[in-house]
């Protein structure tokens, strides 16, 4: 069995905190020769309007590793959303991957091999809400990345656990439509 690891894919839902501060990223990880690598190149220089995709840095000038790329789900349009994402969540982002490393999800020996795309989600609510808890706000979008990451590298949900639950989880937006919420 080869110590390479090619793609991964996980996702995470943190929740629970004021409002507009869930977290909800989805994460591909893998080796920066392979797949992962080319894809993370690709992004990085075919930018397109309202979705612009930046590298996860603690600071200016401060990238993590493994070299992350943060992808905005949401089409980016007012100054303030900007600012928060490639602020307040970008910073988180950078700190969760750090975190995901420290706690062994990702190997500190892999770090210079490896690439994260992160597919980022911010409430487009911050934009309105002028009281934005960016304590909150950072401590939800960090623990959101480290356990995208953690189900990625350790392959959660396992194919036993969702076959076994399948018909027991409904997807919340489903029944929200059924019920007529929607």
């Amino acid at each position: 069995m080869s110590d390479r690891i090619i793609l991964r894919a996980g996702e995470a839902l943190v929740a629970g905190g004021p409002p507009n501060t869930a977290s909800e990223p989805e994460v591909i990880i893998g080796e920066l020769d392979g797949p992962v690598g080319t894809a993370l190149a690709t992004l990085t220089g075919d930018q397109v309007v309202g979705h612009s995709r930046v590298f996860a840095l603690l600071n200016t000038d401060i990238m993590v590793r493994p070299v992350t790329l943060c992808v905005s789900k949401v089409s980016v349009t007012e100054n303030k959303y900007t600012s928060i994402l490639m602020g307040t969540v970008q910073y988180a982002i950078a700190n969760g991957v750090l975190d995901a490393v420290r706690a062994g999800y990702i190997p500190k020996e892999k770090a210079n091999d490896l690439g994260i795309i992160c597919s980022v989600w911010l409430s487009p609510g911050v934009i309105q809400d002028q009281n934005i808890d960016h304590k909150a706000l950072f401590d939800i979008q960090r623990r959101g990345m480290t356990e995208a990451i953690r189900k990625a590298m350790t392959n959660e949900p396992s194919i036993d656990w969702l076959l076994e639950n399948q018909d027991k989880i409904v997807h919340k937006y489903y029944q929200m439509g059924l019920d007529g919420k929607i």
